[in-house]
């Protein structure tokens, strides 16, 4: 069997389709389930009878199939009809500022985790492994890190808990 056969019908059945549902678009996807359920049922094709007329009652079957079906209920939204609530921008630059400038009050082990994560996405074990640290110290780091930040934009002190040890 040669696939030029199912081919050479496909303006038959599109003019068909169309002819029939009296919508292109709805023609067009009958047409390509016709021809998906032909290519797919190849083998049930008696060689020698009338590939038209197969190809036909095929869509003659899905379009059946589809008139069964329930349909959902549907109501068309006009645009006008709802008002989509969008949040204020006026202050996004200023906000990337802060932050910005919060993550440079970072020491530098802390702001490559917290970027790692939340700018690449990475997992603990990645980072891990990208900066040659144990995975505990990771967790540890973006924790501090975290809380530091959130200290920092919040215009608390931000205190080192560190001392120096000789």
């Amino acid at each position: 069997m040669d696939n030029r056969a199912i081919l050479a019908e496909i303006p038959r059945l599109r003019r068909y389709a169309r002819a029939m549902l009296g919508d292109r678009a709805a023609a067009d996807d009958l047409v390509q389930d016709t021809l998906e359920r032909a290519w797919s049922r190849l083998f049930q094709w008696r060689a020698g009878s009338d590939m038209r007329a197969w190809l036909f009652g095929i869509m003659h079957n899905l379009r059946v199939d589809q008139l069964r079906r329930p349909r959902l209920a549907t109501q068309s939204i006009d645009e006008d009809d709802f008002d989509v609530p969008t949040r204020p921008t006026q202050t996004d630059e200023l906000e990337l500022r802060d932050i910005e400038s919060a993550l440079n009050h970072l020491p530098d082990e802390q702001r490559e985790v917290l970027l790692l994560v939340a700018l690449e996405e990475m997992g603990y074990a990645d980072i891990a492994a990208t900066l040659g640290i144990p995975i505990g110290t990771v967790m540890s780091r973006l924790s501090r890190g975290r809380e530091r930040l959130r200290l920092i934009m919040n215009g608390e002190h931000a205190s080192a808990r560190l001392r120096v040890v000789r």
